[in-house]
């Protein structure tokens, strides 16, 4: 499965980097394949391991902040692996070989 989430500190300012920080670094950690991005952390693995460290990282910003935000897509395919990384070369693919969409 992969889970993009985002989580952020309501009523701390504008400024949440160093929050956003604090839950990455507990994603990082974790040593589950992940990515981050200007939106959205994405991690891939199975159910409870992805939805504990989805956990942990609102703990960490939850830690500093009275109130926090998150935000969560989940593609729940079993089977499959290293989809972080295999869903974009399949769209790079595509943008390569000017392929045409499907019908």
């Amino acid at each position: 499965m992969i889970v993009a989430f985002s989580v952020s500190p309501l009523g701390v300012g504008e400024d949440v980097g160093e929050y956003v920080a604090d839950a990455v670094r507990v994603v990082r950690e974790s040593g589950l394949p992940n990515r981050t991005d200007a939106m959205f952390t994405s991690i891939e693995g199975e159910w409870d391991e992805v939805m504990d460290v989805v956990k942990r990282a609102v703990a960490a910003v939850e830690a500093r902040s009275g109130r926090v935000s998150l935000v969560l897509k989940a593609d729940i395919r079993p089977g499959v692996t290293d989809g972080l990384a295999s869903k974009v070369e399949t769209v790079e693919r595509y943008l390569t070989e000017g392929g045409t969409s499907r019908t």
